[in-house]
């Protein structure tokens, strides 16, 4: 069974083939710029040099139509013909209240995704439109949604629920959802597999541009830290994470800004790049931060505190911890960011073996916690794909 798995951006479409006998990526790819006058097409064959094209898209649609004659391709595909893709799974942002779990796009469940959109009015439009598009171009084939909030529905109520009155949650469903959804749940089953135990208590660590940390008891998530939208938590590469509500009238007073204009300051301005002034690549700020720059160092101080600052808070929520979980494009690759987290937590009883968390091999589950650490932590690179790969996959065959 081969499998498309699609992650639709609103001016973007990343995907891959998956084939499931042995779950391997056959290829990926991502498409940027959807809408504007050159669009790129990056396409990368397993052991294979990656070939780049442009293009001019209009649409997710027309994009798809040169994404499949690439999957065909005699130089540069992976199968014969597409209808050797068995499914497509698709990664959905939004699942409201509606869906706990991934489901087979219906009809039905369409129309619910399609009510959602206001809860994720950035995404939710291409998420939909590359379904719809996915359908045109491959009517017999069956689609799944896979939801980005699904594996943080087993919250507790009185984790998710704000402080509001109580009448606005019911009607427009303003509560945390949390986000990074398949990243967390892959994690949280390779960490289980590690502790060789599902009874565990795990606090995920999910570290890149966008930034969120889970509490997870016995494989269920309990809490984590984005919202209703990715904006709340940890300090982001642009987003500001956590802030006092009261600040953004003061700021639109004070610059004249209107609420969408408040919103794009503290989406697209703040967080990294907004304190550093240098980037909202980590990457960048570190080397800012080592040449001297204080306020690039600043971004580090703030970004490692804030970490360990919801690490105490899950430890205590969850009565405990047996493992933490680096995971994410910094929290996998960036050691130095790991040890400014993790030099600081001894008194939660962690060690590290300093060695290990310097030399970690890419792409694979090392422990960098020492024997006698009282809590366990390993780097664990995600495989949000694979889990949408796997969860349509297990819906088809019971479809």
């Amino acid at each position: 069974m081969k499998i498309l798995v699609v992650n639709a951006g609103s001016s973007s479409l990343k995907y891959q083939v998956i084939d499931m006998t042995d779950e391997s990526c056959l290829c990926s790819g991502g498409v940027d710029c959807i809408g504007q006058q050159t669009s790129t097409i990056d396409h990368k064959v397993a052991g294979e040099p990656e070939h780049i094209e442009k293009h001019h898209f209009e649409n997710h649609t027309q994009a798809l139509k040169v994404v499949f004659s690439l999957l065909t391709d005699k130089n540069f595909g992976v199968v014969g013909s597409i209808d050797e893709i068995s499914a497509v799974g698709h990664r959905v942002l939004h699942s409201g209240e509606d869906f706990d779990g991934s489901v087979v796009i219906t009809p039905e469940t369409l129309a619910i995704m399609k009510k959602n959109i206001p809860l994720g009015p950035l995404h939710m439009p291409a998420n939909i439109a590359c379904v719809e598009s996915c359908q045109s171009l491959l009517p017999n084939v069956p689609m799944v949604a896979v939801f980005d909030t699904a594996f943080h529905m087993t919250m507790p109520k009185y984790a998710y629920m704000y402080a509001i009155p109580y009448e606005d949650y019911e009607q427009f469903k303003v509560r945390r959802y949390g986000f990074h959804g398949t990243s967390h749940k892959y994690v949280t089953g390779e960490a289980i597999k590690l502790m060789g135990t599902e009874k565990c208590k795990i606090i995920n660590c999910h570290l890149g541009n966008g930034s969120s940390i889970s509490a997870v008891k016995d494989g269920k998530c309990q809490d984590t830290s984005m919202g209703l939208t990715p904006l709340e938590g940890l300090m982001m590469g642009t987003r500001s994470g956590d802030i006092d509500p009261a600040c953004l009238e003061f700021l639109m007073d004070k610059k004249g800004m209107d609420i969408h204009q408040m919103l794009n300051y503290l989406n697209k301005k703040s967080g990294f790049l907004g304190v550093s002034g240098v980037s909202s690549d980590a990457r960048a700020v570190a080397k800012a931060a080592e040449e001297g720059n204080e306020r690039a160092q600043l971004v580090q101080e703030m970004t490692s505190y804030r970490i360990r600052k919801y690490i105490g808070a899950y430890a205590a929520a969850l009565q405990g911890v047996d493992c933490i979980v680096f995971t994410g494009g910094i929290g996998e690759n960036a050691f130095a960011a790991r040890r400014r987290v993790l030099e600081k937590l001894d008194w939660l009883g962690v060690k590290i073996d300093w060695e290990k968390n310097a030399n970690c091999p890419r792409r694979q589950n090392v422990e960098i916690s020492t024997a006698d650490s009282k809590v366990k932590v390993f780097v664990i690179p995600t495989n949000e794909e694979l889990v949408i790969a796997r969860e349509t996959k297990e819906l088809v065959i019971k479809k």
